[in-house]
């Protein structure tokens, strides 16, 4: 009898052509008001017997879970943030089918996408879920959701096309009829870009991508792969590990985040300084505006010189141009090798002397990452009793590093290194990198440290929701600057919302940062900022965008720019006049004009295009 089943390899293309697309109704894997997955977060234990707390981390998807005990971590959250354990204050249950905002209803249009065989929704649920992304306004509006006060204006409706040609009949039927469109990716959007503008009364349908999320074609040959705009990060390395391949593209929420958002927002990964950031990943995106279709006609070719590079044009459009519904990125094989490493310093000036050091030396690593004194801390405080910076838990190390070493506790930071590529190109690495740390001071920590490092990346964000059960409120905001400007603009900043929190009387707070990403002119720098609010306002997030404004100010005037992956959305389009001249605006409007003349891409990213009364 003939043999029938497949090889390992026929089976692994089987599954990288598959679509792997996220339920439609997400709330069946994601939290409905908050981040991550539904069986991922941070958990406070009371003993009934002691009254003592402990905390841990549910589910097995990260290394710091498997509810393996925290214990450093409750005096942390209680001596830096003041926080109660016993005052808990959780967030409302789901609303009710009659507290969603009505909506706008457009029965002409929802049959002509019913004739075209195009699912859509008005259900309240559907309709809230991507009404938002996962700024702190928007996280704390959901968790004490209100339909007066939460979000006044969401979608009207959803709609899930599969293919290039559904959002081509989509594009039709909504110009037609006089609506709008918003589009919805990965929902991981920290910039307001996904809030419906209150001031828009058309009906407003959004396009959740999430369905288009298939691998057209892998070409080994050219090291390309094509996708449809929806998958996400994690799906597509995924597909593509199992033959052998990876874009090494990898964002903080590459695990959500979808492909087609990586090129609206400019995005950038961890390990950029060997694959690249979006944009020398990208090799061709195919984008339909209510105009037509902007694409290089299906020319691949690695550069061209044809006039601007359009390609140009959709990075960084943020859903203000049209729908991104399919893109080609570069890939590259596995690396045969993948080592972690970290390096302590005595403070963050000579810190960042070495990452500057590193980056004239052309010799960084895939992933090169510098935390500052108080998040070096707060990394303590996150590990278990058998791993995580184990540095501080013996004291012999602890003594060799402050008596010998002449380190002082209070000014020490951290860097997390990851390696990768071939077994000579990594022991060659090591020891450039590792040589520069000690001509700045630096003294190696070991494996297991920037291991662990690297993973409390994808674990920060779910902090923050447990944070607001214990009137927490926290957000991160980046940055990027010359060289030059670094050791100042953090200086600065901190001091800024110091200053800022102080005149608020906020007396419980961290403020901390870490140096993400090295270019030969520049760095990039994160921001982490978070306050107790218990008796001090019932508009937390009020104070928290006042205060982030003015340090988004200090930024500007010490050099840096309003982002450098996030994007600019609606938060940060009040700043976009200090960073583009007025012919630069000029030119952007024109673009819009052009490839959106009825503004059908109704998101009001970028630049506002609020009807003038």
């Amino acid at each position: 009898m003939e043999n029938t089943s497949k090889t390992q390899k026929e089976q692994d293309l089987d599954f990288l052509h598959m679509n792997h697309c996220m339920p439609k109704q997400r709330e069946e894997l994601l939290k409905w008001n908050g981040w991550g997955w539904n069986d991922s977060r941070f958990v406070v234990h009371k003993d009934p017997k002691t009254g003592q707390f402990t905390i841990s981390f549910s589910g097995d998807r990260y290394k710091i879970g498997g509810g393996i005990e925290l214990p450093y971590f409750v005096s942390w959250v209680t001596d830096a943030l003041g926080v109660k354990l016993n005052s808990r204050v959780p967030a409302r249950p789901p609303p009710l089918d009659n507290e969603y905002p009505p909506p706008l209803h457009n029965p002409e249009l929802v049959a002509r996408l019913d004739r075209l065989g195009i699912e859509v929704s008005t259900s309240g649920s559907d309709r809230l879920f991507r009404a938002h992304g996962h700024t702190l306004a928007e996280v704390y509006r959901l968790r004490n959701f209100s339909a007066s006060t939460a979000f006044p204006r969401i979608p009207d409706l959803v709609a899930w096309p599969r293919s290039h040609k559904d959002v081509e009949c989509i594009l039709e039927c909504v110009e037609q009829c006089g609506a709008a469109v918003m589009v919805f990716g990965g929902g991981t959007s920290v910039t307001g870009a996904l809030l419906v503008p209150e001031f828009e009364l058309r009906t407003v349908l959004v396009i959740d991508t999430s369905q288009m999320s298939s691998v057209l074609h892998l070409d080994v040959e050219n090291m390309t792969v094509e996708t449809q705009c929806g998958i996400t990060g994690l799906k597509l390395e995924q597909a593509l590990e199992r033959l052998g391949f990876t874009t090494g593209h990898q964002p903080d929420s590459y695990e959500f985040s979808s492909v087609g958002g990586w090129v609206a927002t400019r995005a950038s990964g961890m390990k950029k300084n060997v694959y690249g950031n979006i944009e020398e990943l990208l090799v061709a995106v195919r984008m339909l505006s209510p105009r037509g279709i902007v694409d290089k006609l299906s020319n691949r070719a690695p550069r061209i010189s044809a006039g601007p590079d359009l390609n140009h044009v959709v990075m960084g459009s943020e859903g203000t141009l049209g729908v991104i519904t399919e893109v080609t990125l570069k890939i590259r094989p596995l690396p045969p090798r993948r080592v972690y490493g970290s390096v302590v310093f005595p403070d963050i000036t000579r810190g960042i002397a070495w990452l500057r050091a590193v980056a004239a030396a052309r010799c960084q690593p895939a992933s090169l990452r510098l935390m500052d004194n108080q998040q070096f801390k707060f990394g303590h405080a996150l590990k278990s009793t058998s791993s995580l910076f184990g540095l501080l838990s013996d004291g012999i190390k602890k003594a060799y590093l402050t008596r010998i070493k002449g380190f002082d506790l209070n000014t020490m930071c951290v860097a997390t290194l990851l390696f990768e590529g071939s077994v000579e190109d990594v022991s060659s690495q090591e020891r450039k990198v590792y040589q520069l740390a000690g001509e700045h001071g630096g003294l190696q920590a070991g494996e297991a440290n920037g291991e662990q490092g690297y993973m409390l990346t994808f674990v920060i964000a779910y902090i923050r929701d447990l944070g607001m059960d214990y009137d927490i409120v926290a957000e991160s905001f980046e940055t990027s600057m010359p060289w030059d400007c670094v050791d100042t603009l953090i200086r600065r900043v901190k001091e800024r919302i110091n200053t800022e929190c102080d005149s608020h009387k906020i007396q419980h707070r961290f403020v901390t940062c870490r140096v993400t990403q090295t270019y030969d002119a520049g760095a990039c720098v994160y921001f982490y900022f978070a306050f107790n609010y218990t008796g001090v306002t019932d508009d937390p997030v009020h104070i928290y965008e006042q205060i982030e404004n003015g340090a988004r100010d200090e930024i500007l005037e010490c050099g840096g720019s309003i982002s450098h992956h996030h994007g600019v959305g609606k938060i940060r389009r009040q700043f976009l006049d200090r960073t583009l001249s007025q012919c630069s605006l000029g030119l952007l409007r024109a673009i819009k004009q052009h490839l959106d003349p009825n503004n059908t891409m109704a998101c009001d990213n970028l630049l506002s295009c609020q009807p003038k009364l």
